[in-house]
């Protein structure tokens, strides 16, 4: 079974709501939209301190009542983290580890594939200590790999040890769209918990469409014209769209 919190995503797919600004409002503000879980932006929140996120995500899960996933992503993959590598994977560690209750805590972890292996095995080993959810993933804001490099990334990982693999990338036309579909329901076929984006214009239907061919999380703002990345759409019509095509 994978799940982050009490969320049983095998069930259904989650709306994930991206956190980027003013955490305790605008978590509230999504969770009244509808999300079923947020994503903590610890880099877009310029937040560098461990008391001060552990506070901060203590105040939301009391507050927005929903689960947490806890992300602090690297310059390379889109994110505005300035420091050192073992200092941006040293403060989710230090999440994982930190003296929360049993309800206060992040719910799962998002590392990137593409971080030192070192630091990124340390993320993991952690929260697979704490019982959190592993999130593995990777971003490519140029270009559609492969059907074949996609499949390989997405294995790759599953043996770094991700309970879901996260796969972004920016579709150049409709048949990188299909393409990563396709990838997508190979692996629900398989029974592996993938999650996938297509980015920008091209993909932004993906956004509702890839939870039916088996992505288990989709990424929403809280705001329209407050994305995260390129393409992403306000929590309510993604919920709302998502519910018609049930």
């Amino acid at each position: 079974m994978t799940q982050i919190g009490p969320f049983d995503l095998e069930k259904k797919a989650a709306v994930v709501a991206v956190i980027l600004e003013k955490p305790s409002e605008t978590s509230k503000t999504a969770a009244e939209k509808g999300a079923d879980i947020l994503e903590i932006r610890l880099d877009l929140l310029r937040i560098r301190d461990l008391e001060r996120a552990a506070e901060i995500i203590k105040k939301i899960k009391s507050e927005a009542g929903i689960p947490v996933i806890a992300t602090n992503r690297s310059s390379a993959e889109g994110g505005k983290w300035e420091g050192t590598e073992e200092d941006r994977t040293g403060l989710l560690t230090g999440l994982l580890n930190y003296p929360f209750s049993l309800e206060e805590g992040p719910d799962a972890v998002d590392i990137e594939l593409s971080a030192s292996r070192e630091e990124r095995n340390k993320v993991i080993k952690v929260a697979k200590d704490h019982g959190k959810t592993v999130i593995v993933s990777s971003h490519d804001f140029s270009k559609t790999p492969s059907p074949q490099e996609m499949k390989a990334i997405l294995e790759e990982m599953f043996l770094a040890g991700a309970d879901i693999a996260k796969l972004a990338v920016m579709p150049q036309s409709m048949e990188d769209v299909l393409n990563l579909l396709r990838v997508t329901l190979d692996f629900r076929n398989a029974g592996k918990s993938v999650c996938t984006i297509a980015m920008g214009k091209p993909g932004k239907h993906t956004r509702v469409v890839a939870p039916l061919y088996g992505s288990v999380l989709t990424y929403a703002s809280v705001e329209s014209g407050a994305a995260a990345a390129p393409g992403q759409l306000p929590v309510d019509e993604v919920k709302k769209i998502m519910e018609m095509l049930k």
